[in-house]
């Protein structure tokens, strides 16, 4: 019974690693909050809300910084990783920066 109810676990916990995925930055609309992202062949836009959460590396961001980030980034060059909940990002996270 015990094997079960972990590999049901571990099942379940795999499908939510499934939601998170590297994408490639297509467009933000800062007025709108609405992110453009394409992962693979696929464009999707996903609204973002002040629970969505950022993480820097391993620290925490602040959302309003992030906003700022994609103000600045270029179609098809920026890559970072989301976590969606159907249409709504619920954590954004941006590589390292390497130090130089």
């Amino acid at each position: 019974m015990r094997k079960f109810v972990l590999a049901a676990i571990a099942a379940a916990f795999s499908v939510g690693l499934a939601l998170a995925g590297e994408v490639t930055f297509v467009k933000f609309d800062k007025d709108a909050k609405k992110l453009t992202v394409k992962e693979g062949d696929k464009e999707s836009t996903y609204l973002i809300t002040d629970d969505t959460k950022v993480k820097m590396g391993d620290k925490e961001g602040k959302l309003e910084n992030a906003m700022k980030a994609f103000d600045k980034m270029k179609e098809g060059k920026s890559k970072f990783e989301v976590t969606t909940d159907k249409d709504k990002v619920t954590e954004i996270k941006f590589k390292e920066a390497k130090k130089k």
